[in-house]
């Protein structure tokens, strides 16, 4: 039997991830790490990637890293289809993402809001289409998508990385419908605000990287269409996309005007 909190081997042996340098997608690394589980992990810090490779191996992983760019479209698919033939993987997540400074609530550049979509959503793309025709080829396998809370309406504080991780989930979702008839899962992970080195939001309502990266891979396990956290921030994002927008503008005209 398994140890409490871990997943037996066989669920994902061989399993590639991205942005696995810090954050949450260094916890996701680290919560799959075990005996008989092969990690492919990529980022962009070589140092910190190899300290989570080496505490991945130190749990019994199999490890191999990959410094890449995700935006480096034949690179990643020459690193993806080289993984995929060493080990055919069980589970691809791309979870690589930035801000590019864009979160500041600041003029966004275009150089601000290319690189943003580059990396966010080519990277996503380069992530996963090179492996689509091998899972689909052995009617198995899983892909998650990292999107967010911020992809679920546009907010004037940060227009390239709601717009680009909409599109994410969007795709992620359409995927689902597409691959299930291949014997393909689907996740769609949308977090709302998780302590990182990005993200330094104080407060009891903010989750930590490792808590975050349980609930992805509880998720994930479920077959869950999306997976999504906080609870009670999930429910209010929600709620807000539903608003039509001369709704919306009305209400901020009314903040507005201190009513």
């Amino acid at each position: 039997m398994p140890m409490p909190g871990t997943f037996p081997s066989a669920d994902y042996r061989a399993i590639l991830l991205t942005g696995a340098s810090s954050g949450i997608g260094r916890e996701l690394a680290l919560a799959y790490a075990a005996h008989g589980t092969e990690l492919h992990l990529c980022g962009r810090d070589r140092e910190r990637l190899a300290l989570t490779a080496e505490a991945c191996r130190r749990r019994g992983a199999a490890v191999s890293e990959r410094v890449a760019d995700v935006t480096d479209a034949p690179a990643m698919e020459a690193w993806v289809t080289e993984c995929d033939r060493r080990s055919p993987l069980d589970l691809v997540i791309a979870n690589a993402g930035i801000y590019a400074g864009t979160e500041d609530g600041g003029d966004e550049t275009a150089e601000q809001t290319r690189a943003v979509f580059d990396t966010n959503l080519s990277g996503t793309l380069n992530t996963v289409l090179p492996v689509l025709p091998a899972m689909r080829g052995r009617r198995r396998g899983h892909i998650a998508l990292v999107s967010s809370f911020a992809g679920f309406r546009g907010h004037g504080t940060m227009p390239a990385y709601c717009g680009s991780k909409a599109a994410v989930r969007v795709w992620g979702e359409a995927l689902r419908d597409w691959l299930a008839a291949d014997g393909v899962q689907v996740t769609v992970i949308c977090p709302g605000k998780v302590r990182t080195a990005s993200c330094q939001t104080p407060g009891d309502h903010v989750l930590g990287a490792a808590a975050a990266a349980r609930l992805i891979r509880n998720g994930i396990r479920a077959n869950q269409a999306r997976v999504a956290f906080p609870s009670g921030a999930y429910a209010r994002a929600w709620t807000s996309a539903a608003i039509p927008p001369p709704v919306r503008e009305w209400l901020h005209a009314l903040k507005g005007n201190g009513r």
